[in-house]
């Protein structure tokens, strides 16, 4: 099961799901709770995901899950990332990869790349229960830096749609809460193998963010592993570069076996 994060469509994960099927996998890549059908759809209805909080997204793929016959492999980017982590730790999941994940909680690194990356959701309070959509210079700093313009702009037409601003104000907030929705039970010693990418170059979720996440599994005796990109940004699942990280990951997933 594929997870997509904040500003990309869930059909951005096409490519993915051709290339694990061809491995033999069985996938699916369900959108967000409401969330439309195709880009176009997605942009046409702006406020379709307002006001969606992290734990009504989780809450939309546990039951998804539950209708599984048994549980899946999650694989997710960005907010999917830690959908996928958050998951995994509740035991949903046999194994996870989290690509560039949503910063959990007990993260208390903020580098100042991911302050400017998220200023279009920030520098408005109300937009927490809005819906924001980038602009195509916006998503060049936050996902296409590390490839060309050209690229960046073709990723943007294609693939970015308005995202809820809610998950980023409660991931914000989230050292400040007990009760954080973007908790995770990073102590399971009984959970599925993790897989934590990183791309070097990432401005929205720097590797120093998941280079802390990591150290957040240290306690736990199940496997958790780290890969990075060190010339790959925030667009590492859907750029010219795709097929290198899903590459890894499956061969990841086949030294677990799975």
């Amino acid at each position: 099961m594929f997870i997509h994060g904040l500003w990309l469509h869930p059909t951005s994960w096409a490519a993915w799901e051709e290339f694990f099927g061809r491995a033999g996998y069985n996938t699916t890549a369900p959108g967000w709770p409401d969330e439309p059908m195709t880009v176009d759809a997605a942009r046409s209805n702006p406020d379709a995901l307002a006001n969606k909080g992290i734990e009504d997204i989780a809450d939309h793929y546990r039951g998804l899950i539950d209708a599984m016959d048994d549980p899946p492999i999650l694989v997710g980017h960005s907010f999917g990332g830690l959908f996928a982590e958050k998951l995994l730790g509740e035991g949903l999941a046999a194994a996870a990869v989290a690509i560039d994940a949503a910063q959990i909680k007990g993260v208390l690194r903020t580098p100042l790349s991911s302050l400017r990356a998220t200023l279009p959701v920030f520098k408005n309070p109300a937009n927490k229960h809005r819906t924001v959509s980038l602009t195509a210079e916006q998503f060049r700093y936050s996902f296409g830096n590390a490839v060309s313009e050209e690229e960046s702009n073709q990723l943007y037409e294609r693939w970015a749609v308005p995202g809820p601003a809610r998950p980023l104000f409660e991931a914000a907030t989230a050292n400040l809460s007990p009760h954080a929705a973007s908790k995770v039970d990073t102590d399971n010693a009984e959970r599925g193998p993790l897989l934590l990418i990183m791309g070097g170059e990432d401005h929205t979720v720097p590797e120093s963010v998941t280079k802390a996440t990591a150290k957040k599994y240290k306690h736990s005796p199940a496997t958790t592993d780290t890969l990075e990109f060190a010339d790959r940004g925030h667009s590492l699942t859907i750029d010219s570069g795709w097929q290198e990280v899903a590459d890894a990951s499956m061969t990841w997933l086949e030294k677990q076996d799975l």
